[in-house]
């Protein structure tokens, strides 16, 4: 009884709000999609929380999912939607909940698991990074909350009530695995960050296998947002017969993980067009069994919306070696180059560049050099001789890593890190994998990373959180009766015998760039060692997950940082303006709204994760005091 009056409730509640129409435009009072707006700009319009008064910010309302007492603990990277009053969020356990964005009081939620089963193995852990709203535009009519499961299921929700839209897939769900000519049951497939809307069709990238067995494809798909009716799918890796084949020697494409738009898509809605940012073809580390430039991993590709059809790509990394996926939605932005106003794609990468290109040809807006790079000695390898470097933006990441960029924070740490580079290879990025070891400079999480960049309209400058941590990559033979060649001794950083990052700091940086001139506007450290700080060492930054967002009223939001602290810096200068201490790590984007003339801004705290801090399960909203603004 009470479910149905929470229902009448919410329903009669929802039927008073003005319905948005949405467009490919910045975020005003609603927060239309993870990205802000189709194109992913990441920017809001709002600006009751400025420069002068976000010092006074200070917590609205708390919700908590109450999953802490789950047996896995697991992170919280969703950003969270904000449609007309109500907030639309997924948990660490991929829960949907709507909460009246205003109060926080729950309205509604739904849980894909009870009375659901599992269509198979999760994805990537089972992370969700969030969701994507649909409407008819009418003012009375439909409106739906679209959901992605790592375990490879697509739901429909009823936006008001929460429950399964019975008109789409089997009883408002869409088993993803069921358009595949291969039996993808035992395999991990299935969305890790939100689809993407453009019209009456839902997009959807995949994470699946990456390791060197036979793993599900990670194709680009599309589908009737009313029905669940597969409408196109591209195959990131060419079939025979189709542009970039010739790419993969032999019969290597076939059953090739990677490859895949794990990190979400954006849209251009006025073009008709889809973007994503693909990952590195499986194996990560060794391509030995698949010789060529590997199309179209690591590239960034434009698609048409209604037929799936390339319209352009541009590879960014060749013959990937290093786990080097193009991690993010490319950001749709628009720039000005020689006095004319270009619309333009800008895609951030782990390797620590930003790739800018216009939105129509796809020609790069700054040139781009093929620069040689080492070459590997592992037996049967065929490293790319050359990788196209933009001369313009400048790396916001390290490049190298040996005994020049040590770490310096103590004599005793820099003689215990270079002991440690005796027993391996360093050198500059593109180094191959080794079976003595290789430094891998970015490290796997990057450079950028899922987090992505965000763009100001205003000024031209897209800000982006990255990571200076390198690895070490080994590889090994694999033993006798193995169907591959090498596996590897594991994802190991390079660190001090404190637990610090082995290369000097910062390791954790936030750069403002300047896309119209290509240069930056600003580089500081993001984050901070308390500890190492009370020993006098100067700000060193920490590895970050979780991404920036902008604002009119001249901020920068961010959380991401191990210290657990949610941070505005100013825009224009890189000042850190304001700080919080969170309950937990704030390893999500967040994003912020307006109800009833107040600005609020949100940050999942769920803690865990790669940065393995304390596990929380709290959404914090901020705001200015009421009547103080």
């Amino acid at each position: 009884m009470r479910s149905i009056l929470i229902v009448m409730s919410v329903m009669t509640w929802l039927a008073a709000k003005p319905m948005d129409l949405f467009g490919d435009h910045p975020s005003g009072a609603n927060w239309e999609t993870v990205g802000g707006d189709r194109g992913c700009q990441r920017y809001s319009t709002l600006s009751q929380i400025n420069r002068e008064n976000v010092d006074q910010l200070e917590v609205a309302w708390v919700y908590r999912t109450g999953e802490l007492d789950r047996e896995r603990k697991k992170t919280i990277e969703c950003t969270p939607l904000v449609i007309d009053g109500v907030m639309y969020l997924s948990t660490g356990h991929l829960r949907v909940v709507a909460l009246n964005a205003e109060t926080g009081e729950q309205l509604w939620e739904f849980d894909p698991f009870a009375n659901h089963t599992a269509a198979g193995p999760l994805a990537s852990g089972g992370v969700n990074r969030g969701l994507a709203w649909w409407s008819d535009q009418k003012p009375d009519g439909e409106r739906r909350i679209l959901h992605g499961t790592s375990d490879g299921r697509l739901f429909s929700i009823d936006a008001r009530t929460g429950q399964l839209d019975p008109k789409f897939g089997n009883g408002g769900i869409k088993d993803l695995r069921e358009d595949f000519e291969e039996d993808l049951s035992k395999m991990a497939y299935g969305p890790t960050s939100a689809p993407a809307i453009c019209g009456d069709i839902v997009f959807l990238g995949v994470s699946n296998g990456e390791g060197p067995n036979i793993a599900a494809p990670g194709d680009i798909r599309a589908f009737d947002v009313r029905t669940g009716r597969q409408l196109w799918r591209f195959h990131t890796v060419p079939r025979p017969g189709e542009k970039g084949h010739e790419t993969w020697e032999g019969d290597s494409w076939k059953y090739r993980g990677g490859a895949n738009a794990w990190g979400g898509l954006s849209v251009d809605v006025e073009r008709n067009l889809v973007f994503a940012g693909l990952g590195s073809a499986a194996f990560d580390f060794y391509g030995g069994d698949r010789h060529g430039e590997n199309l179209y991993a690591n590239s960034t590709v434009a698609l048409d919306a209604s037929s799936g059809e390339l319209k352009w790509h541009f590879q960014t990394l060749r013959h990937d070696l290093w786990d080097h996926d193009l991690p993010v939605y490319p950001n749709l932005v628009t720039v000005t180059h020689e006095g004319k106003r270009i619309p333009a794609v800008a895609q951030v990468t782990k390797t620590g560049f930003v790739y800018l290109f216009d939105r129509e040809s796809g020609e790069p807006l700054f040139e781009i050099e093929e620069r040689p790079v080492p070459q590997s000695d592992v037996p049967g390898e065929q490293a790319s001789p050359t990788q196209p470097i933009p001369v313009k933006p400048p790396p916001f990441s390290v490049q190298h890593f040996d005994k020049s960029n040590v770490t310096d924070i103590a004599e005793a740490n820099r003689e215990y890190v270079l002991k440690e580079l005796q027993k391996i290879r360093t050198g500059p990025a593109f180094s191959p994998p080794s079976l003595q070891g290789t430094v891998v400079t970015p490290g796997f999480h990057g450079g950028a990373n899922w987090s992505g960049a965000s763009f100001d309209p205003e000024t031209g400058i897209l800000y982006v959180n990255s990571n200076n941590v390198p690895n070490v990559m080994t590889l090994v033979e694999s033993p006798p009766g193995a169907k591959y060649k090498y596996g590897h001794r594991g994802y190991k950083q390079i660190r001090d015998q404190e637990g610090y990052p082995g290369i000097k700091p910062p390791w954790g940086v936030l750069t403002a760039i300047d896309l119209n001139q290509g240069e930056f506007a600003w580089q500081v450290p993001l984050g901070e060692y308390e500890e190492l700080t009370e020993r006098g060492i100067p700000q060193t930054g920490t590895e970050t997950f979780g991404g920036t967002i902008v604002t009119a009223g001249g901020l920068v939001f961010i959380g991401g940082t191990k210290d657990e602290k949610f941070r505005a810096f100013d825009k224009s200068t890189g000042e850190v303006l304001w700080e919080s201490q969170l309950p937990a790590g704030g390893y999500a984007t967040p994003s912020t709204y307006e109800v009833n003339g107040r600005q609020y801004v949100v940050i999942a705290a769920g803690g865990a994760g790669k940065l393995g801090t304390r596990a929380g399960d709290a959404f914090v909203v901020f705001a200015l005091p009421e009547g103080g603004n």
